[in-house]
This record gives structure tokens, C-alpha cells and sequence, in this order.
């Protein structure tokens, strides 16, 4: 009886060009790279977590509630206190209102601002040797609408209709020093106004016979 023999299987695996592998080139490290992400990461992690630590910092600083024009002096109810983050910024702490009370405006502040050092200064320049303060009783149409504390106008001589005079600027940037309330007829009552004292007697004499206007001027202050 005759047996059939299986043919032999090659264990060996294949041989030839099929069994040959192209060599793969070794990864290249760049342990600079690396490092550098790693120093990225932990820098953005760091920056916030001062942020987080410094919004929780908070100051007592000054805020002003009503404008305080150039040269004017800060008062109880032009200021308020208020609670903000601590960013940096050269805020008036709060515990130094009785300095803010005691200075000037250096400029026009409006309502809303945050007070710094560089807004105030000790002494008025407004309010020293050459200028004068002078009252003016205004009736409607000597004034313009609106007009508050702290602007600045030019006070006109508005000669009387019988009069052959034309009308001239007697002070070109006054400041409005005060407002009162206004009259019974409607105008804008008695305002104070800040001129050089070389003309304060001529507003005067012409303010007493209602022939004075005052004219805004918004972009003066």
C-alpha cells in the first residue's frame, strides 16, 4: 500500500527580495523643543493664576459723580467711594479724600472717572491773582440749554435794540463757576463765571442792564 507524502513546507520563512524590509530611519528627538512647549505651558498656567489671584485684590478708590471743571475745586458730593481690582494703576486710594477735597481740578473731569494723581493739582490757576468771579442774573435766550458747572463760554455784550453798538466778546473762555437755580420767568437764573479781573468791570456794568450772553463752547473745556 502506498503512502503519499505531503511535499515539504518551507519554515523558514520567504526568502528573496520579498523578505527584505526597507530600514527605518531612527525618530530625531529635539529635547530643546520639548522643553520650550513645556516652559510655554507652565508660563500661561502661571500668568493665569496671578490673574486669578489679583482680580480677587480689591482697592478703595475715588470715582467723581458730577463734572469738575478745569481749575475748580473737588467737593463732598462731586466724589463717592468705590470698590475696583487692583490692576496697577495709579488710583486715589479712598483714605486720601481729605487731600482730594483740599485740591483742583487739573483738567475737565466728567462724571463716571476714576481719579489719579496726575487730575488734581493744590493750586488753581483759575482762581488765582489776575482772575475775578463775577454773577450774572441771564433771562431766557442770554444762555444756552443745558449749561452746567464747569464749562466754558464766552460772555458777549448784547447791546439793546435802541443801540447802535455791535455786539463784542468781553471775555473769550470763561468758566462756568456756578450754576443757581433758575427764575420764575424761565431763565437760566444766576450763573458764576471765572474772568480775567481786567474785564470784570466792564461784564459788570453790562450784566446790571441785562445786556450780557454767554455762549458755549464745547470743545474748550
Amino acid at each position: 500500500m502506498r503512502t503519499s507524502e505531503k511535499p515539504a513546507v518551507n519554515t523558514a520563512g520567504l526568502s528573496g527580495p520579498a523578505s527584505r524590509k526597507l530600514p527605518v530611519p531612527p525618530r530625531e528627538r529635539k529635547p530643546a523643543l520639548a522643553a520650550l512647549a513645556v516652559l510655554l505651558i507652565l508660563g500661561g498656567a502661571l500668568a493665569t493664576t496671578l490673574l486669578v489671584i489679583r482680580s480677587g485684590d480689591r482697592i478703595s478708590a475715588v470715582r467723581v459723580t458730577q463734572q469738575i471743571g478745569a481749575g475748580q475745586q473737588f467737593t463732598v458730593q462731586a466724589i463717592e467711594e468705590v470698590q475696583i481690582a487692583d490692576t496697577g494703576i495709579d488710583y486715589v486710594n479712598w483714605s486720601q479724600r481729605q487731600q482730594v477735597l483740599k485740591s483742583f481740578a487739573a483738567v475737565t473731569i466728567l462724571p463716571g472717572t476714576l481719579l489719579t494723581n496726575n487730575m488734581g493739582v493744590k493750586a488753581s490757576a483759575e482762581l488765582g491773582p489776575g482772575k475775578a468771579k463775577v454773577g450774572l442774573a441771564l433771562k431766557p435766550g442770554q444762555a444756552p440749554a443745558g449749561l452746567q458747572k464747569g464749562d466754558r463760554v464766552q460772555v458777549v455784550h448784547v447791546p439793546a435794540r435802541t443801540s447802535q453798538a455791535e455786539s463784542r466778546v468781553l471775555a473769550q473762555s470763561a468758566l462756568v463757576f456756578s450754576i443757581g437755580e433758575a427764575g420764575r420767568t424761565g431763565g437760566t437764573g444766576l450763573i458764576t463765571v471765572i474772568v480775567d479781573s481786567s474785564v470784570s468791570p466792564e461784564v459788570l456794568r453790562y450784566a446790571s442792564s441785562g445786556e450780557i450772553a454767554v455762549a458755549e463752547l464745547p470743545g474748550a473745556r
